[in-house]
């Protein structure tokens, strides 16, 4: 479980503030065996990495983070949708630079 947590959280890290990713994303990135466990692993341990840019795969946070990282996320000037209530993620979500050895390996290149 280490190794999985150091993994998910290293790919939290990279996320560039005003993007996001997620969380099936992040699993696929990390990897991690599905994307309900990057949200336990950051429930647990994500404090100290930008958890507020991983999001549900239609772009909503949940319900009971709703407030607290919309905020977060508009501060970070996010391109939100046109309900306000979601990041657009055709526009938000992040993806390394081609060729970046710094950066994790990215699906959607």
């Amino acid at each position: 479980m280490d190794d999985l947590v150091e993994r998910v959280l290293s790919v939290v890290e990279e996320i560039p503030a005003g993007r996001v990713l997620s969380y099936g994303d992040v699993a696929a990135m990390a990897p991690a065996p599905t994307p309900r466990l990057v949200g336990q692993v950051l429930l647990r341990h994500g404090d100290e990495v930008p958890w507020w840019r991983v999001l549900r795969a239609d772009g909503t946070p949940a319900p009971h983070l709703r407030d607290r990282q919309l905020a977060l996320l508009r501060a970070e000037g996010a391109p939100m949708a046109p309900s306000g209530d979601a990041v657009d993620l055709r526009r938000a979500r992040w993806s390394p630079a081609p060729g970046d050895p710094d950066a994790q390996q990215s699906l959607f290149e």
